[in-house]
């Protein structure tokens, strides 16, 4: 009698793969990234436009330069994302009067219900995403994740791993 080797169960990753803390951290990023674009648009709002507006809810970056920096966008890719925030009367954007080439960009009365809006929305996924996890649990990853953020991610440098939402 020949034995054969066991085959993998259907459906499921293998264990080599499971085992990886990074493998995870992509899966679950892929499918984060999934749920909020589908949730976001069924609400008619986008995840980067939320990004965008809480940028400005900051009040220190308004130039398209300094809003592209702040996230890591290609300014080119900003253009195209502040041109829908117009249109959608949640931006305006006028000529720096200092510096003809730069664009000041000022979120609206709008601006600030999608971002409300966004918020309400982002915290949902959050809850439904980590429901797995207890407060304590959450509280653990998210301080995890922000030491590891802070070391690979240029932009997450700036904030202190103790700090709080």
């Amino acid at each position: 009698m020949t034995q054969t080797a066991p085959q993998p169960m259907a459906g499921r990753f293998p264990e080599e793969l499971v085992l990886s803390t990074l493998f995870l951290m992509k899966r679950l990023g892929m499918s984060a990234k999934e749920q909020s674009f589908e949730a976001f648009e069924e609400a008619g709002l986008h995840p980067y436009h939320h990004a965008i507006l809480a940028v400005l809810d900051e009040g220190s970056r308004e130039t398209q330069g300094a809003i592209a920096e702040a996230l890591g966008y290609d300014k080119g890719q900003l253009v195209g994302l502040l041109d829908e925030l117009e249109e959608g009367g949640m931006v305006v954007r006028q000529r720096d009067p200092a510096d003809r080439r730069r664009q000041i960009v000022q979120m609206t009365p709008e601006g600030r219900k999608g971002l409300e809006r966004a918020r309400r929305l982002s915290q949902s996924l959050e809850n439904q995403f980590l429901s797995s996890l207890d407060a304590d649990e959450r509280r653990q990853l998210h301080d995890l994740l922000r030491k590891v953020a802070a070391d690979q991610i240029p932009n997450c440098r700036m904030f202190s791993v103790s700090a709080k939402n």
